[in-house]
């Protein structure tokens, strides 16, 4: 009986200590070294279906910035093994509906578990990580474009002053977002809150997985916190949340924000 009871308070102590360090959030990265330069501007076009309209001139007034590149730093919590919450810190950079590079590092007591490179660079998806690793995959590489797109949700000007992207009307707080892939097109519905004319949600049938057969609804919404850096009214927090999972698998917080800097070697960098 003592064995036993030793035995169960080493797992008790063991499970006390590993719920104790997933409850420490790591010290966001240094913000990118160059900042954001004055930025050009461009008049908000007619004929946009009206809560996209509505959307823009809330966010921005009567014009968008041009936004060719972005650098996104900041924390998260992520799920990538086993549905377990992990406290997490990230960056993201953007040759905005070009070519994206992410890079996470999960952590206990604050320090780096599981480091992962993902990303869609010169049209080609690429996964990097102790869980697995794989490169210019079909299915990652749909949903890897569908990323690009999504994440333009945190500096929407892109997705107006791209021409690569157009909008339909579905109703007067929805709207279809249409985004290039490779020789094709894809589409977002882009839910709309009635009350501040801000996105909700973007949905899109994504594959989950390298060598899936079927696509999976996925949702990115964009939860209550704080605003994003320099803006009062964009969400500076978002999560994403495959349907049949029904919770998300990952929230993230942006604490800094960079917008038309050189990330020409950075895009293309690996770890931090």
């Amino acid at each position: 009986m003592r064995v036993v009871v030793i035995i169960l308070a080493v797992v008790a102590i063991i499970l006390l200590l590993g719920w104790l360090g997933l409850r420490v959030r790591p010290r966001p990265f240094p913000p990118y070294a160059e900042r954001t330069p004055e930025l050009e501007t461009v008049p908000v076009p007619g004929g946009l279906p009206a809560p996209v309209d509505r959307f823009y001139r809330t966010v921005y007034g009567d014009r968008v910035p041009v936004i060719d590149t972005v650098v996104l730093t900041g924390r998260a919590t992520i799920a990538p093994v086993m549905g377990i919450p992990l406290p997490a810190r990230f960056v993201f950079v953007h040759n905005t509906g070009r070519e994206y590079r992410h890079y996470f590092e999960a952590t206990w007591f604050g320090l780096p578990v599981l480091k992962v490179d993902e990303g869609y660079v010169d049209g080609a998806s690429y996964f990097e990580a102790p869980v697995g690793t794989y490169y210019d995959d079909p299915n990652s590489n749909q949903g890897a474009n569908l990323a690009l797109w999504a994440e333009g949700v945190l500096f929407p000007a892109i997705l107006l002053t791209d021409a690569r992207a157009r909008w339909e009307p579905v109703d007067e707080n929805t709207a279809l977002l249409y985004v290039p892939f490779e020789d094709e097109e894809e589409n977002f519905v882009v839910r709309f809150d009635p009350e501040t004319g801000l996105v909700t949600t973007m949905e899109a049938m994504r594959f989950r997985n390298p060598g899936d057969r079927s696509k999976i609804l996925w949702i990115t919404r964009n939860e209550e916190g704080p605003t994003m850096p320099g803006s009062t009214t964009l969400n500076a927090v978002g999560s994403a949340t495959w349907l049949d999972q029904g919770r998300p698998w990952a929230t993230f917080t942006v604490e800094d924000a960079v917008y038309n800097v050189d990330v020409g070697e950075y895009i293309r960098q690996r770890g931090q």
